[in-house]
């Protein structure tokens, strides 16, 4: 994995699986009181990070980080548990025909390519023409992407017996076309939460990260 470390001196970390393709660019207009431990690129789930200052970890996992996350093994590292645990626009079963990705959602991955990425983006990541105007691109090269795409399957083939569901809270898109939010009902039934007029990327709608903690503590501000 790469990573991209936000200190703020703090004693609290949020530790953030990202999604496929991701990089912190995508992210950098999220601010937090916490350090942030931003994580991308799941060639492999090698990390090299200190944890021992820490005496709060919470984590946050998105789309196919909701798997990574739930694969590692976070008994390596003299670390505190984590503590707040919420999977976003993401199952741990992501290349499970029915919870995680289908084969033909599979396939369409596969062909994103430098001529069709910002169509891809634009159809399946934002909803709005104002969130597309403002959308953050990855600065990764879509080789990169596809080669991560591989290393994930392989993952997900090596440690599908290891899989946990490690999760307290579940946000999805209420419109999100990658994930099929039926099964996602069935799979994390009453921690499972919608957003409003959104896609696959929710990060339009919040400033930090600590309101993704807030939205699960307060159901006003999330259609069920």
């Amino acid at each position: 994995m790469k990573q991209h470390f936000i200190n703020k001196n703090s004693d609290k970390l949020i530790m953030f699986f990202t999604g496929w393709g991701c990089d912190e660019y995508e992210f950098e207009h999220l601010e937090s009181e916490s350090d942030v431990l931003l994580l991308y690129d799941y060639s492999d789930l090698n990390l090299d990070f200190d944890f021992s200052k820490y005496n709060k970890i919470d984590l946050i996992a998105f789309s196919a980080g909701v798997f990574a996350a739930s694969i590692f093994n976070f008994s390596r590292f003299k670390m505190p548990k984590p503590d707040k645990k919420i999977a976003i626009d993401g199952n741990p079963y992501l290349f499970d025909e029915h919870f995680g990705l289908s084969k033909d959602m599979q396939e369409l991955l596969y062909n994103v390519n430098d001529k069709n990425a910002d169509e891809f983006a634009r159809n399946y990541l934002v909803k709005t023409d104002e969130e597309w105007a403002n959308f953050r691109h990855s600065r990764r090269t879509t080789q990169s992407c596809q080669m991560e795409l591989d290393s994930l399957k392989e993952l997900y083939k090596i440690n599908k017996q290891n899989i946990k569901d490690i999760y307290d809270e579940a946000i999805f898109g209420e419109d999100d076309p990658i994930f099929n939010i039926s099964a996602q009902k069935e799979f994390y039934k009453n921690r499972l939460h919608f957003i409003k007029n959104a896609r696959h990327n929710i990060f339009f709608k919040i400033k930090n990260y600590e309101q993704l903690f807030d939205f699960v503590d307060c159901p006003r501000n999330i259609l069920r």
